[in-house]
Protein backbone atom coordinates (compact mmCIF):
# COMPACT_ATOMS: atom_id res chain seq x y z
CA UNK A 1 0.00 0.00 0.00
CA UNK A 2 1.26 3.51 -0.74
CA UNK A 3 1.96 5.99 2.03
CA UNK A 4 0.04 9.24 2.22
CA UNK A 5 2.20 12.36 1.84
CA UNK A 6 1.84 15.92 3.04
CA UNK A 7 4.26 18.48 1.67
CA UNK A 8 5.27 22.06 2.39
CA UNK A 9 7.87 24.06 0.56
CA UNK A 10 8.81 27.02 -1.58
CA UNK A 11 9.27 27.49 -5.32
CA UNK A 12 11.08 30.19 -7.27
CA UNK A 13 9.67 31.40 -10.58
CA UNK A 14 9.98 34.71 -12.43
CA UNK A 15 7.30 35.65 -14.97
CA UNK A 16 9.41 38.10 -16.93
CA UNK A 17 6.96 38.61 -19.79
CA UNK A 18 4.06 39.61 -17.57
CA UNK A 19 6.22 41.68 -15.22
CA UNK A 20 7.76 43.60 -18.14
CA UNK A 21 4.28 44.66 -19.24
CA UNK A 22 3.21 45.54 -15.70
CA UNK A 23 6.32 47.71 -15.29
CA UNK A 24 4.73 50.21 -17.68
CA UNK A 25 1.71 50.59 -15.40
CA UNK A 26 2.87 52.28 -12.16
CA UNK A 27 -0.49 51.74 -10.45
CA UNK A 28 0.37 48.02 -10.22
CA UNK A 29 3.17 46.15 -8.45
CA UNK A 30 5.10 43.43 -10.34
CA UNK A 31 4.80 39.84 -9.20
CA UNK A 32 7.24 38.37 -6.68
CA UNK A 33 9.48 35.52 -7.84
CA UNK A 34 8.61 33.05 -5.08
CA UNK A 35 5.60 31.12 -3.82
CA UNK A 36 4.96 28.99 -0.72
CA UNK A 37 3.44 25.59 -1.45
CA UNK A 38 1.35 22.92 0.27
CA UNK A 39 0.54 19.50 -1.14
CA UNK A 40 -1.24 16.20 -0.60
CA UNK A 41 -0.56 12.90 -2.34
CA UNK A 42 0.92 9.45 -1.99
CA UNK A 43 4.28 7.69 -2.32
CA UNK A 44 5.26 4.06 -2.83
CA UNK A 45 8.57 2.17 -2.94
CA UNK A 46 8.82 -1.32 -4.40
CA UNK A 47 12.01 -3.09 -5.46
CA UNK A 48 13.83 0.22 -4.95
CA UNK A 49 11.57 1.97 -7.48
CA UNK A 50 10.01 5.07 -5.91
CA UNK A 51 6.80 6.52 -7.34
CA UNK A 52 4.71 9.42 -6.12
CA UNK A 53 1.98 11.75 -7.25
CA UNK A 54 0.07 14.60 -5.68
CA UNK A 55 -1.77 17.88 -5.86
CA UNK A 56 -0.09 21.15 -4.91
CA UNK A 57 -1.34 24.66 -4.22
CA UNK A 58 0.89 27.71 -3.94
CA UNK A 59 0.75 31.43 -3.27
CA UNK A 60 3.24 34.27 -2.94
CA UNK A 61 1.07 35.54 -0.07
CA UNK A 62 1.96 39.14 -0.96
CA UNK A 63 -1.51 40.65 -1.14
CA UNK A 64 -2.02 43.71 1.06
CA UNK A 65 -5.73 44.35 1.47
CA UNK A 66 -5.60 48.15 1.72
CA UNK A 67 -2.60 48.90 -0.51
CA UNK A 68 -1.27 48.56 -4.02
CA UNK A 69 0.00 44.99 -4.30
CA UNK A 70 0.08 41.83 -6.38
CA UNK A 71 0.04 38.10 -5.79
CA UNK A 72 0.61 34.93 -7.81
CA UNK A 73 -1.14 31.68 -6.93
CA UNK A 74 -1.34 28.29 -8.56
CA UNK A 75 -2.72 24.77 -8.35
CA UNK A 76 -1.01 21.77 -9.91
CA UNK A 77 -0.79 18.01 -10.29
CA UNK A 78 2.37 15.95 -10.80
CA UNK A 79 3.42 12.32 -11.06
CA UNK A 80 7.04 11.22 -10.61
CA UNK A 81 9.19 8.13 -10.65
CA UNK A 82 12.64 7.55 -9.19
CA UNK A 83 15.10 4.89 -8.10
CA UNK A 84 16.64 4.35 -4.67
CA UNK A 85 20.43 4.36 -5.10
CA UNK A 86 21.09 3.26 -1.51
CA UNK A 87 20.68 -0.23 -0.08
CA UNK A 88 19.59 1.05 3.30
CA UNK A 89 16.58 0.21 5.42
CA UNK A 90 16.70 3.62 7.09
CA UNK A 91 17.46 6.07 4.27
CA UNK A 92 16.13 6.34 0.72
CA UNK A 93 18.02 8.51 -1.77
CA UNK A 94 16.37 8.76 -5.15
CA UNK A 95 16.79 10.82 -8.33
CA UNK A 96 13.37 11.45 -9.87
CA UNK A 97 11.71 12.62 -13.07
CA UNK A 98 8.07 13.36 -13.74
CA UNK A 99 5.31 15.18 -15.60
CA UNK A 100 2.56 17.50 -14.45
CA UNK A 101 0.24 20.40 -15.13
CA UNK A 102 -0.02 23.80 -13.42
CA UNK A 103 -2.67 26.52 -13.52
CA UNK A 104 -1.61 30.04 -12.49
CA UNK A 105 -3.53 33.18 -11.61
CA UNK A 106 -1.84 36.58 -11.31
CA UNK A 107 -3.81 39.21 -9.38
CA UNK A 108 -3.02 42.93 -9.32
CA UNK A 109 -4.57 45.26 -6.72
CA UNK A 110 -4.68 49.05 -7.01
CA UNK A 111 -4.52 51.55 -4.15
CA UNK A 112 -8.17 52.56 -3.77
CA UNK A 113 -7.82 54.56 -0.55
CA UNK A 114 -8.59 57.83 -2.36
CA UNK A 115 -11.83 56.55 -3.91
CA UNK A 116 -14.89 58.00 -2.21
CA UNK A 117 -17.20 55.49 -0.54
CA UNK A 118 -20.37 57.13 -1.88
CA UNK A 119 -19.00 57.03 -5.43
CA UNK A 120 -18.50 53.29 -5.12
CA UNK A 121 -21.97 52.89 -3.67
CA UNK A 122 -23.70 54.93 -6.34
CA UNK A 123 -21.75 54.27 -9.53
CA UNK A 124 -21.33 50.85 -11.23
CA UNK A 125 -18.49 52.34 -13.29
CA UNK A 126 -16.51 53.35 -10.20
CA UNK A 127 -17.34 50.04 -8.55
CA UNK A 128 -15.93 48.10 -11.51
CA UNK A 129 -12.85 50.32 -11.68
CA UNK A 130 -11.64 49.32 -8.20
CA UNK A 131 -11.81 45.58 -8.87
CA UNK A 132 -8.43 43.79 -9.04
CA UNK A 133 -7.09 42.78 -12.46
CA UNK A 134 -6.62 39.03 -12.94
CA UNK A 135 -4.81 36.98 -15.61
CA UNK A 136 -4.66 33.20 -15.99
CA UNK A 137 -2.20 30.79 -17.58
CA UNK A 138 -1.78 27.02 -17.87
CA UNK A 139 1.29 24.88 -18.49
CA UNK A 140 2.19 21.23 -19.04
CA UNK A 141 5.47 20.69 -17.22
CA UNK A 142 8.33 18.25 -16.75
CA UNK A 143 10.21 17.77 -13.48
CA UNK A 144 13.66 16.52 -12.52
CA UNK A 145 15.19 16.42 -9.09
CA UNK A 146 16.41 14.39 -6.16
CA UNK A 147 14.81 13.27 -2.93
CA UNK A 148 15.87 11.82 0.38
CA UNK A 149 13.68 10.12 2.99
CA UNK A 150 14.52 9.00 6.52
CA UNK A 151 12.34 6.02 7.45
CA UNK A 152 10.78 5.11 10.77
CA UNK A 153 12.30 1.87 12.17
CA UNK A 154 8.87 0.71 13.39
CA UNK A 155 6.82 1.70 10.32
CA UNK A 156 9.04 1.69 7.18
CA UNK A 157 6.31 3.43 5.15
CA UNK A 158 6.51 6.40 7.53
CA UNK A 159 9.26 8.87 6.73
CA UNK A 160 10.35 12.47 6.71
CA UNK A 161 12.36 13.83 3.83
CA UNK A 162 13.14 16.50 1.29
CA UNK A 163 12.76 16.89 -2.45
CA UNK A 164 14.53 19.52 -4.53
CA UNK A 165 14.65 20.05 -8.25
CA UNK A 166 13.64 21.91 -11.38
CA UNK A 167 10.28 22.24 -13.15
CA UNK A 168 10.05 23.48 -16.74
CA UNK A 169 7.30 23.91 -19.33
CA UNK A 170 7.48 22.52 -22.84
CA UNK A 171 6.72 25.91 -24.41
CA UNK A 172 5.65 29.47 -23.70
CA UNK A 173 1.98 30.38 -23.24
CA UNK A 174 0.21 33.73 -23.48
CA UNK A 175 -1.62 35.10 -20.46
CA UNK A 176 -5.42 35.14 -20.74
CA UNK A 177 -8.23 37.04 -19.06
CA UNK A 178 -9.75 35.87 -15.78
CA UNK A 179 -12.50 34.21 -17.84
CA UNK A 180 -9.93 32.29 -19.88
CA UNK A 181 -10.29 34.40 -23.03
CA UNK A 182 -7.38 35.01 -25.39
CA UNK A 183 -6.13 38.59 -25.56
CA UNK A 184 -4.38 40.32 -28.45
CA UNK A 185 -0.72 41.20 -27.85
CA UNK A 186 -0.73 39.34 -24.52
CA UNK A 187 2.69 38.69 -22.93
CA UNK A 188 4.01 35.14 -22.94
CA UNK A 189 5.86 33.22 -20.25
CA UNK A 190 7.21 29.75 -19.61
CA UNK A 191 7.79 27.78 -16.42
CA UNK A 192 11.43 27.75 -15.30
CA UNK A 193 11.15 26.95 -11.63
CA UNK A 194 13.33 25.65 -8.81
CA UNK A 195 11.67 24.10 -5.75
CA UNK A 196 12.46 22.69 -2.32
CA UNK A 197 9.83 20.66 -0.47
CA UNK A 198 9.54 18.96 2.90
CA UNK A 199 7.79 15.58 2.54
CA UNK A 200 6.02 13.80 5.42
CA UNK A 201 4.85 10.28 4.56
CA UNK A 202 2.73 7.99 6.73
CA UNK A 203 0.90 4.70 6.36
CA UNK A 204 -2.90 4.73 6.24
CA UNK A 205 -4.26 4.35 9.75
CA UNK A 206 -5.80 0.91 9.05
CA UNK A 207 -2.31 -0.52 8.36
CA UNK A 208 -0.96 0.41 11.80
CA UNK A 209 -1.24 -2.44 14.29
Amino acid sequence: MPAMTRTAGVSFQSFDGLNARVAGQPQYDPLKDYAFTLGLGWMKEMNRVVSDMGFTVGSSMTRKRDEQSSTIRHIGFNANIGYDVLKSEKITLYPLVGLGAQHYQAVFYRDNSSVDFDDVLGSPTVRNSIEPVKFNNRFFVYRAGIGVAFKSPKYPSNSIGLQAGYTGSFKKHAWKSSAGQSLENAPEDRISQFYVTLVLASSPWMMKK
